[in-house]
């Protein structure tokens, strides 16, 4: 079976961002995202692969027999897009997206221009979604 690309790494966040990022705009959402998921997740960030910084984790299997771990929410600041990394669970959820505010998405991505361009209230919904539909309420997380 295939061993998964994307598992965590001790790697630094802050050595990553400094080698990785190139434009000022993209370091200033990048650390803008790393506040606000620290904020509403209560895990300090962690490099996943090589360009993943996520936080928290928890563990998945496939009927397939497939598993692993995974950041419970993650980005990448990716030269193209900011990509989130947030499990989107419900029909709730879907709503929130229509209010999430200018973005593009794929099957398991987020991709965003710029911070600025969307809801961060609505974000964080999601982002606490996430977090409860992985068995992270708030109350157990420190």
């Amino acid at each position: 079976m295939a061993k998964t690309k994307t598992q965590f790494t001790d790697a630094s966040v802050i050595d990553f961002l400094e080698l990785f990022v190139t434009s000022e705009q993209k370091m200033t959402d990048s650390l803008t995202l790393i506040e606000l998921m620290r904020e509403w997740s209560g895990f300090e960030p962690q490099m996943w692969g090589p360009s993943i910084i996520g936080f928290g984790k928890y563990h998945y299997k496939y009927e397939s027999g497939h598993e692993g771990d995974a950041p419970i929410i993650s980005f990448s600041p990716r030269k193209a897009a900011l990509t989130l990394y947030i499990t989107v669970p419900g029909k709730e959820d879907d709503k929130l997206l229509d209010a999430l505010g200018k973005f593009k998405m794929s099957k398991a991505c987020i991709y965003v221009s710029k911070v600025a361009d969307i809801n961060i209230p609505v974000l964080k919904k999601l982002c606490m979604n996430a977090l409860k539909h992985h068995g992270k309420p708030k109350a157990s997380r420190k």
